[in-house]
């Protein structure tokens, strides 16, 4: 009996850690980029990522050996298993260049950073960036662009299979989407990954031409297209705020990869105006306009520069909604109607589909269709209304998981302010940092970790708890909640 009990649960693990060691070596070879560019310019961090890349390889190697001869068939329990195992042991190993690395980060700090970054947060512990060699500055803009095409794959081959996420409402329209993009999910990965590098060129020589220095222009480009918001100097892209121009480029580029990428991809195949005719979009461009505009005004009745408030109030709106963190000004001094307005935005995210944390658009909008239904119901009780989002019919179980991941989005942030608190945080510290985290927007409000500050004084039992906030938030919350249910081990 005990044979056979090891040899079933083997079975039902192989194949988990079989896709795992693949996605391990592909960490590792990623790590080769900023080893070869230490070595050639003679720095010690290179000893940092040679051990960091051994040690993952012999991981590899060891489970592979064990693994090389399981087929990969997956149930939709190993699915939930892979998603969360996946996001956790490669923030782990991500983490050791920053701990045997110049930084020599505690491993409380190397986790937050790499969790941070492979969750495209951009929430940050380390201080005087600037210093860093090239190699760790290229390695953080790494995880980050790893982590963005992470979350691209997820939303649209992975969670829609798990019943999560909102990429569900694209699966039927007249047609399975898929079939007017690509034949098959192999195709739509491909074609996603080639879009993803064509926008993060262009951004790297856009930045490069714009003025920034070629690894600046690298790690910026990397980190605006997975929405991530890490950069290379403490004051984030204030760093170029004497520059109009760049951050003009970085509001387009962080929009650009807010949106959903599948309808670049039907632009490519002839679908000029997929992006304009898609409801979220609409949604969130309308959003972003009246924001800007509103804290424009605002800035300008405060006596700013016209052209100065627009710039910066477009800048920092579009990283906050896309939830990319990175800033261009300190908005937390701009007075009480900006941080309530920039609170609020923190909530919002980009698109499903994208690189985009937050509550998503197309949430907000389902919820406001809902409503509206609701309405009508009260005022003809026997009437019968059609709910459509996007030209297509709002289904039970679609709307279930809309009310089901807004109420646990809410209740997440609930439970780590309050727990935040409990440690000793104030309450603008403890409730910023929560919604930061579960919404991977970056920097929080207030003077400790608002956008002039970080996260590097916080105990580090706050960290743990905002790591485990950052991964929620990214796994779409429910797929986490999935594995804590007795059902879901009793199968």
């Amino acid at each position: 009996m005990p044979w056979r009990w090891i040899r079933e649960h083997w079975l039902n693990w192989a194949p988990i850690l079989k896709v795992l060691a693949v996605l391990w070596l592909v960490l590792a070879a990623f790590m080769a980029i900023p080893w070869l560019v230490l070595v050639i310019e003679r720095e010690p961090d290179a000893n940092a990522f040679a051990q960091s890349i051994g040690l993952v390889l012999a991981v590899v190697a060891l489970v592979w050996a064990g693994t090389r001869r399981i087929e990969i068939a997956f149930k939709p329990w190993q699915m939930f298993l892979l998603t969360t195992l996946s996001w956790l042991s490669i923030s782990a190993f991500a983490s050791l260049p920053l701990i045997l690395g110049a930084p020599q980060l505690s491993f409380t700090n190397a986790v937050f950073e790499s969790v941070s970054a492979i969750t495209t947060t951009g929430s940050t512990v380390m201080v005087g960036i600037e210093t860093l060699s090239d190699g760790i500055k290229l390695w953080r803009g790494l995880m980050q662009w790893l982590g963005g095409i992470g979350i691209i794959v997820m939303g649209i081959a992975i969670l829609p299979f798990l019943k999560v996420g909102g990429m569900r409402l694209f699966h039927t329209e007249s047609s399975d989407w898929s079939d007017k993009v690509m034949p098959r999910t192999g195709g739509i990965a491909k074609a996603t990954l080639g879009v993803y590098c064509g926008f993060t060129l262009a951004a790297m020589l856009a930045y490069w031409l714009g003025g920034m220095r070629p690894l600046d222009a690298v790690v910026h480009a990397m980190t605006s297209l997975a929405t991530g918001g890490f950069a290379n100097s403490d004051a984030s892209f204030g760093a170029y705020a004497e520059l109009p121009h760049l951050l003009w480029m970085g509001s387009l580029f962080m929009l650009a990869g807010a949106l959903p990428f599948v309808l670049y991809i039907r632009m490519l195949r002839g679908s000029r105006l997929a992006l304009w005719r898609d409801q979220q979009v609409r949604g969130l461009l309308l959003l972003l306009a009246t924001a800007i505009v509103g804290l424009s005004a605002w800035r300008i009745g405060q006596g700013n520069a016209p052209f100065e408030a627009l710039t910066h109030v477009a800048f920092n709106v579009i990283s906050v909604v896309t939830t990319t963190g990175y800033a261009s000004d300190d908005y937390g001094t701009w007075g009480p109607l900006a941080i309530m307005a920039f609170f609020y935005l923190m909530f919002m995210g980009g698109c499903s589909g994208s690189t985009s944390g937050g509550m998503k658009m197309f949430r907000f909008q389902v919820a406001a269709i809902l409503l509206k239904s609701q309405l009508n119901f009260l005022i003809h009780p026997r009437g019968i209304f059609a709910s459509r989002y996007n030209h297509q019919p709002l289904t039970d179980d679609i709307t279930r998981g809309v009310v089901a991941f807004s109420f646990f989005f809410f209740l997440t942030i609930a439970g780590l302010a309050l727990a935040l608190a409990t440690l000793g945080l104030d309450y603008m510290t403890a409730l910023s940092s929560a919604v930061t985290a579960v919404a991977n927007v970056g920097p929080g409000l207030g003077d400790i970790v608002g956008p002039a500050g970080n996260f590097a004084s916080l105990p580090d039992t706050a960290k743990w708890l905002l790591c485990l906030g950052m991964l929620l938030g990214r796994l779409e919350i429910l797929t986490v909640l999935v594995l804590l249910t007795p059902m879901f081990w009793r199968r």
